[in-house]
């Protein structure tokens, strides 16, 4: 039995509380790297020992420090001198993400949503132990943006990452229209509600993302980049495309 991405993420550890070994061996047989699962800036042995627990699906979906340190990097040269923006991440999982992005943006506020009661109440247990200021809410992403009050022409920074789940095929790649929700859904509800705000969108794609839907996604953002981090062998590498509305960064 390999502790692959198919196993903890749709097998009968997906609700599970992961162990140690168990950690270590989802990075061993997916990445040949027993400290995949780097988070909070720790290495899975030093998170685990300060009591840092993850469901099965949330050790896949987390994104991991060294991913997330060059999202938040990015994110961060885009915004500037900027430094009192809102970033939130509406599928806030570990919380991975949005801790880093606030690394590297010094004077920004962070604020998480997560429906999923056993993933937001091991992620707040986690982000009490670790002493981060983030604030997580047990809400729905809908209800949660309705929630914000931006003010006009303000800065707001918000990571599009939601389950991807069956959208990630072996074969065909990625979907972003077929994730839980639709990426293209989220976008659209967020220029809805935001249409008075500098928004920048930091949506998580993969190496194997199909045309089409990002295409369609490009299609909606007044300037839009897309940058891959070579951080895996090949075929198991991630990126982000960059999107803003209401104002250009170039």
């Amino acid at each position: 039995m390999s502790y692959d991405r198919e196993f903890l993420l749709h097998g009968k550890k997906r609700n599970a509380v992961l162990d140690l070994p168990e950690i270590q061996r989802f990075g061993i047989d997916s990445y040949r790297d027993a400290n995949y699962v780097s988070i909070y800036g720790l290495q899975p042995a030093q998170w685990y020992a300060r009591g840092i627990r993850l469901l099965g699906r949330t050790a896949v979906e987390c994104t991991r420090d060294e991913l997330a340190s060059a999202i938040g990097r990015d994110v961060a040269a885009l915004a500037g001198y900027i430094t009192h923006a809102l970033v939130v991440d509406p599928f806030v999982g570990s919380g991975n993400t949005l801790y880093w992005l606030l690394r590297h943006m010094p004077g920004a506020h962070g604020l998480g949503f997560e429906l999923d009661p056993r993933v937001f109440e091991l992620t707040r247990r986690n982000l009490l132990i670790m002493g981060l200021p983030i604030e997580v809410l047990n809400v729905d992403y809908l209800v949660g943006l309705s929630r914000i009050h931006a003010a006009p022409g303000s800065l707001l920074v918000v990571f599009v990452a939601p389950p991807w789940g069956k959208a990630l095929d072996a074969v065909n790649g990625l979907d972003l229209r077929c994730t839980e929700p639709p990426v293209t859904e989220i976008v659209d509800q967020l220029q809805r509600e935001f249409a008075h705000c500098r928004l920048v969108c930091a949506i998580q794609v993969h190496e194997s993302s199909q045309r089409e839907s990002l295409t369609e996604l490009q299609a909606r953002f007044d300037w839009h980049l897309l940058r891959m981090y070579s951080l895996n062998s090949p075929g198991q590498n991630h990126g982000i495309m960059l999107g803003t509305n209401g104002w250009n960064a170039l």
